[in-house]
């Protein structure tokens, strides 16, 4: 791929003309998600789980305003330590290229990123989604899914959000909601939310036929692929749903909102979990990159069996 703002790693680089399976990471969490130095440790663990699934993993970022895919690991200590990044989806990325900054994609600025590099799968934490403090604050996210053809494997949607307004965007754009092993829409660090996704899938070779069957037919949406925490890190939604609803009412005393109104709340219940909620958080994320490293390498196999 040849584009002045993007800069391919060697290895992706050869990757993608190999045709070999390669996942998309997001590096909000590195940047905006975590405190240092689990940042780092968790950045450099998702790789590592990706790669024990025979995927390449290509960390997506900004380094002095260009559009980094793949990573080496200096460059990740830098981005964990940098104290100035921006928060990056699609309404930043001119913002961060015309003043040469550093910046953590989100999930729609990572979507765009790997879309336009031709990645075809990317693991996450949770998507975002429509906030119970306003229903007109709507991510991005759900947009970049509606639009972008790619599987996006993640435990759900963030749990501070309003989850059934969240999966009602989701089937008015037309996205279909895949559950791992499961028929219920995972709540991030639950493994229950009483909701149901829209069609249960258990292995990555199904889930590989299914994207391809979906785009298959001119659909240009992504396939959700909702992957619960592992039950030894979930917590019950009913012990959450208090020390979530006392972040979302400071958060609103406080009068914050925005691309700061996420963080704040998954830092806040944290605090109030004592560090239960990040435990679980840091468990689904390796749960995801591992899941979507296998996607991948199915995909590769569906790629050799009819081009889409």
């Amino acid at each position: 791929m040849k584009h002045p703002h993007f800069q391919l790693s060697a290895e992706i680089a050869r990757a993608l003309k190999m045709g070999s399976p390669i996942v998309a990471l997001e590096s909000t969490v590195i940047t905006h998600g975590l405190p240092q130095p689990q940042n780092l440790n968790l950045a450099r663990d998702m790789e590592k789980q990706v790669r024990n699934a025979d995927s390449i993993p290509a960390t997506v970022a900004l380094l002095d305003g260009k559009i980094r895919l793949g990573l080496s690991d200096e460059e990740l200590v830098r981005l964990s330590e940098s104290e100035s990044t921006l928060k990056v989806s699609h309404r930043d990325f001119a913002t961060a290229i015309v003043k040469k900054v550093n910046g953590g994609t989100t999930v729609a600025g990572t979507m765009l990123a790997a879309h336009m590099s031709g990645i075809k799968v990317f693991a996450t934490g949770g998507i975002g989604g429509v906030h119970k403090e306003s229903p007109f604050d709507i991510s991005t996210d759900l947009k970049a899914l509606a639009e972008t053809p790619m599987i996006v494997v993640c435990a759900g949607a963030k749990a501070i959000l309003d989850l059934p307004a969240t999966l009602e965007y989701l089937e008015t754009m037309g996205v279909p909601v895949v559950g791992c092993q499961t028929d219920e829409f995972p709540a991030f660090y639950s493994r229950e939310s009483g909701l149901n996704v829209s069609a249960r899938l258990d292995s990555p070779k199904e889930i590989a036929e299914f994207a391809k069957a979906h785009w298959s037919l001119g659909l240009r949406s992504a396939i959700l692929v909702t992957n619960p925490v592992p039950e030894t890190d979930s917590i019950p939604a009913s012990e959450m749903e208090p020390f979530i609803s006392k972040a979302s009412n400071e958060a609103q005393e406080k009068g914050i909102h925005g691309q700061a109104l996420t963080p704040f709340l998954l830092s806040r219940i944290s605090e109030l979990t004592k560090g239960r909620s990040l435990k679980a958080n840091l468990a689904l994320l390796l749960n995801n990159a591992r899941l979507a490293g296998e996607i991948a390498k199915e995909m590769v196999v569906r790629n050799k069996e009819w081009a889409i």
